[in-house]
């Protein structure tokens, strides 16, 4: 049975990445699909892109893809380019050419119609028909303001909430709210590099996003082997 595998932030945690495709066991026909941060915080961001490679995965650009990518074109032009934490400043020396490459390939969204799914990093701003998103939008939202706008600030009431529409929206980015299984939204960043888990929504072939109530059966998910940097919850 042909399936698509779609991985929450992975930010670097190839061993997870490892153990939760172990789990999963794609099988030649299966589409892995990441819903963007694949990089920096975690051990071994090379060690994901290559992965990724490996299983011939598809992939959003995350934040911090799109971070890492202004400092690199930025550096390239002998410009400053926008403040950037130490593993990211590891990775803008470590990364070659070939893994350059495969960040900018990254869209900042992807459709797959089989299954009634719009993949993008964050989130949406609900009502707003997608071709008038932006792009911050895409990379950054995780809330609304008490009038409407998209926010990148924690609330317990995440955008997908108010998100009534189709497609159906997988994304990631919100750690703090951990897996949001909405309507209309699957948000799949548990929080892995801060000692929670990997997780991944897998749907056989023409298979939409169930209702809330059964989605569990769609989800795997590992534990994560450390808490590699100290913020959202801790492993249990």
């Amino acid at each position: 049975m042909v399936r698509t595998i779609w991985i929450g932030d992975v930010h670097g945690c190839a061993h997870e990445l490892g153990s939760l495709l172990g789990e999963i066991g794609p099988t030649e026909g299966d589409q892995v699909v990441f819903v963007g941060d694949l990089v920096a915080r975690g051990p071994d961001t090379r060690g994901v892109l290559r992965i990724a490679r490996e299983v011939s995965a598809l992939a959003v650009r995350g934040n911090h893809e799109h971070r890492l990518l202004l400092a690199h074109q930025a550096r390239k032009k002998g410009e400053r380019g926008p403040r950037l934490g130490s593993s990211h400043e590891a990775l803008l020396r470590e990364l070659d050419d070939e893994e350059w490459a495969q960040l900018e390939a990254m869209p900042l969204s992807l459709e797959f119609p089989s299954h009634n799914v719009r993949v993008v990093h964050a989130g949406v701003a609900p009502g707003v028909p997608f071709e008038e998103q932006q792009a911050w939008t895409l990379l950054h939202i995780r809330s609304l303001t008490g009038r409407g706008a998209p926010s990148d600030r924690y609330s317990e009431v995440s955008w997908a909430k108010s998100y009534a529409e189709l497609p159906h929206i997988v994304f990631g980015h919100n750690a703090q709210a951990g897996l949001q299984l909405e309507t209309h939204a699957t948000g799949l960043d548990t929080a892995c590099v801060y000692g929670g888990r990997l997780t991944a929504l897998v749907l056989s072939d023409n298979q939409s996003p169930p209702p809330p109530a059964s989605r569990m059966d769609c989800i795997v998910s590992v534990k994560a082997a450390a808490r590699y940097v100290g913020y959202g919850p801790r492993a249990e």
